[in-house]
């Protein structure tokens, strides 16, 4: 008999000798009482208690008394339940007489004589749960009375233990410093120019939408009031038709007559607007050829990639392969002759909680982490809004470990387990990772692996691992205890 056993039959009123004779050798049917479908579980603020009592083999004598007595122990705390009673003729009537309101244990008990008891008894109560029932044993004593109330045999088992649910502290990381956010708009425009012409028409055929697309790019961050541009990059390409000499004038002068005209819409000041130019596009075409079904397709990449001059490659196409080429001067080049841009600004950084939201609402790209994180500490942890928070920065963030690991411990925090899966593979390796996986671990009752990963991390100095550690190895040798309980 285990001391739980032990001292659960002390505390259900045997003397010392009745507690010995429990451990001894058991007569008289002590032992004979089967229990099966055992339910010792929480529900919300109540312990609920079931089994069934399997009487149909007890053997009571007339002038005996067999008590089933479950309780709830933890240590020094134990709740003794409404026992079971199954009496031999004599004893039921002596009671019965002696002792008009309960039997041996009390009012509370449930008692039958011998001869009627049920094959099966289905036993049920409901008890308000109290904190240290977290960890209590339920024990089941059985104690066979002769007259007088003296105990003549004692058993006491553990039928089911009870431990609730836990999940570590999860442990956030926040980035150390702000960096400053700076972001960029990038696209091509394939402007066009008259005939060996270097001055823009912006009526000229296609211009209109071309240009447009440069001018929307750089309103959608200069009207913005948090926004501030800091540089805008125009880097002009011409096609490899004609000399290559005349094609790098032509690419610069177009490039810098685009400037020209950004300066006169915008009047930025000098500094902020940047340009170069390259003569010919040939890293264009080769892209274009590369994906391409033209007959000589092979051949041309080819040239392309041969170390001959810009003149000679463009010539070898043009004369060894024609059709080939005309294709391509009609079809391709008029494509390479395209202005990149790139406008680069930066974004104020946002203090005010109202602020974050708003930009959250509006235009979350726009928020740093820290500012993310900063919103987030207004929400009670594992609220809608406290989650939308941290998978919104992971979504900005995608690659970044510190996001991934925040978004895994929101999703604990939710019991998601597969969305916590979903991120912790780009959560890194930190000490923070380490305890995360441990804590994923835990959500899987995988309390092995967890407790590994817990030890790792605190052997990397987490303070927070070390708790996590010693009650993740607590809980595992309860549960190992009891499924033992179940064999």
């Amino acid at each position: 008999m285990n001391k739980t056993a032990i001292y659960a039959l002390a505390v259900l009123g045997l003397s010392v000798p009745a507690m010995q004779a429990a451990q001894a050798p058991q007569a008289e049917g002590v032992g004979d009482v089967r229990v099966s479908d055992v339910r010792f579980d929480r529900s919300g603020q109540f312990m609920d208690v079931s089994m069934t009592l399997g009487l149909d083999s007890l053997d009571v004598a007339s002038n005996r008394a067999l008590l089933i007595t479950p309780a709830i122990v933890n240590g020094a705390d134990t709740l003794t339940l409404p026992a079971v009673g199954v009496y031999g003729r004599t004893r039921y009537y002596y009671y019965q007489r002696q002792y008009p309101s309960g039997m041996i244990s009390g009012a509370d008990e449930v008692a039958f004589r011998s001869s009627d008891r049920p094959a099966a008894y289905e036993y049920t109560q409901v008890v308000p749960y109290a904190d240290w029932m977290d960890g209590a044993d339920l024990v089941l004593s059985r104690q066979m009375y002769g007259c007088c109330r003296h105990v003549l045999a004692a058993a006491g088992d553990t039928v089911d233990s009870y431990i609730g649910p836990w999940q570590p502290e999860p442990v956030y990381v926040f980035p150390k410093g702000e960096r400053e956010k700076t972001y960029s708009i990038e696209g091509s425009a394939f402007i066009e120019f008259p005939v060996n012409r270097t001055i823009i028409n912006a009526d000229y055929r296609s211009n209109p939408v071309e240009l447009g697309k440069i001018v929307a790019s750089i309103d959608s961050v200069r009207n913005d009031k948090d926004v501030t541009i800091n540089g805008i990059d125009l880097k002009g390409y011409a096609s490899p038709e004609g000399k290559w000499d005349y094609n790098a004038r032509l690419a610069e002068g177009r490039t810098a007559a685009l400037k020209e005209y950004v300066n006169k819409l915008y009047h930025f000041p000098a500094g902020v607007i940047h340009t170069a130019s390259e003569p010919e596009d040939w890293a264009g075409l080769r892209s274009y050829v590369a994906k391409s079904n033209l007959p000589h397709r092979a051949e041309i990449l080819e040239v392309i990639d041969s170390d001959l001059l810009p003149d000679a490659k463009e010539w070898r196409i043009k004369s060894s392969w024609p059709d080939d080429y005309a294709f391509l001067l009609a079809n391709v080049y008029p494509a390479l002759r395209h202005t990149d841009y790139r406008i680069a600004y930066t974004v104020r950084r946002y203090t005010d909680i109202e602020d974050v939201k708003r930009v959250l609402a509006t235009r979350p790209q726009y928020l740093s982490l820290n500012e993310l994180y900063l919103l987030a500490g207004e929400y009670e942890p594992g609220t809608d809004e406290f989650t939308e928070v941290y998978e919104t920065a992971v979504r900005m963030f995608p690659d970044d470990e510190m996001a991934n690991l925040n978004a895994v411990n929101a999703a604990l925090l939710r019991h998601d387990v597969p969305m916590a899966e979903k991120y912790i593979e780009r959560a890194g390796k930190s000490p923070e990772a380490l305890y995360a996986r441990g804590a994923l671990e835990i959500a899987r009752n995988n309390y092995p692996a967890a407790i590994e990963l817990f030890r790792s991390a605190a052997q990397k100095g987490l303070p927070q691992a070390k708790a996590s550690l010693a009650e993740a190895e607590r809980r595992m040798k309860f549960l190992e205890r009891k499924n033992n309980y179940k064999k």
